[in-house]
């Protein structure tokens, strides 16, 4: 998915007050997180994700995955924290 410079700023503003509803803990990223992730963004379209990843490539990899598997776009990547969007299919 393509988005324009403007519409990743008016998201990452948007996502600014929301709170990690996804953590990914020292398990990583397992088949049931990937399964509550698909249903939190088929629910809220913009969601945060907490990576307890311990470096920056794991992280990496992890979003990466997240990404490629679900279909989302990252609009931000801080630290251990992470915004994924991807827009609702119908209603």
């Amino acid at each position: 998915m393509s988005l324009t410079k403007s519409v990743i700023k008016r998201l990452s503003q948007t996502a600014h007050s929301l709170k990690p509803i996804i953590i990914i803990g020292q398990k990583g990223l397992t088949q049931e997180v990937q399964d509550e992730t698909d249903n939190a963004l088929s629910h809220h379209e913009l969601i945060k994700i907490r990576i307890n990843a311990a470096d920056k490539s794991a992280r990496k990899d992890i979003t990466d995955t997240i990404c490629t598997n679900l279909n989302c776009t990252l609009i931000q990547s801080i630290g251990h924290v992470i915004v994924v969007y991807r827009e609702k299919v119908g209603d």
